[in-house]
């Protein structure tokens, strides 16, 4: 059944999902949240840039949930088996308070500023999911989500369902783009990448040779 939406879709309410319950087995089975970038976890860069745009925020864990459960309330996916970012939507579309779920990894810390207004302002009657695209490819895990989704997710991972593009082609979707911030879905998924990435930051705030003169 296709979800209800207020026309105003400025007024509706948003909870948000980080996704920070895989085994991160390219950063060598650590815990990607807890990965320091320029001297912050990516899980403090991902909540710097997400709670100013939702209204409640929660943190999908299977792991290291107490040190989480200090940044937000945790939620884990109810099984053992890290069974992917399907596993986390349901565990979230199932705790969100609000009906609209907007889903994030943590390790993103370029996520955009106007990530929901630009979904926002996507949002239909027919609506059912909204998803993030680079210009090339869709950012399965940068989406929003109605709760009315989850008996079709439950019944989807209890039928060995674990791929998240083919899921969604199941229902209203509609892809947003931004390909004018090229850097918003920037990939940290090894030890390289992350010093990779960390050495731009650094460069782009460091201040010019010299400092100000007065």
């Amino acid at each position: 059944m296709t979800p209800e939406i207020e026309t105003n879709t400025d007024n509706v309410p948003v909870s948000a999902v980080i996704l920070a319950g895989g085994r991160a087995t390219r950063m060598g089975g650590e815990d990607k949240g807890w990965v320091p970038l320029a001297g912050q976890p990516l899980i403090e860069h991902v909540l710097d840039r997400l709670r100013p745009q939702v209204d409640e925020v929660l943190i999908n864990a299977n792991r290291n949930q107490a040190r989480y459960q200090a940044l937000a309330p945790v939620i884990e996916d109810g099984n053992h088996d890290f069974l992917g970012p399907l596993s986390g939507m349901q565990a979230g579309l199932a705790a969100a308070r609000h009906d609209w779920v907007l889903f994030v990894p943590c390790d993103g810390p370029a996520l955009p500023l106007d990530l929901m207004s630009r979904f926002r302002a996507a949002l239909t009657p027919a609506t059912e999911l909204v998803v993030a695209h680079d210009g090339s490819h869709l950012q399965p895990v940068v989406a929003l989500l109605h709760r009315s989704l989850l008996p079709s997710l439950q019944q989807a991972l209890a039928t060995g369902e674990r791929k998240t593009g083919r899921w969604f082609v199941r229902h209203q979707m509609v892809a947003v783009s931004f390909v004018d911030q090229p850097d918003a879905f920037i990939n940290l998924n090894d030890s390289v990448e992350l010093a990779a990435y960390e050495t731009r930051l650094l460069r782009a705030n460091a201040p010019l040779a010299g400092g100000t003169r007065s």
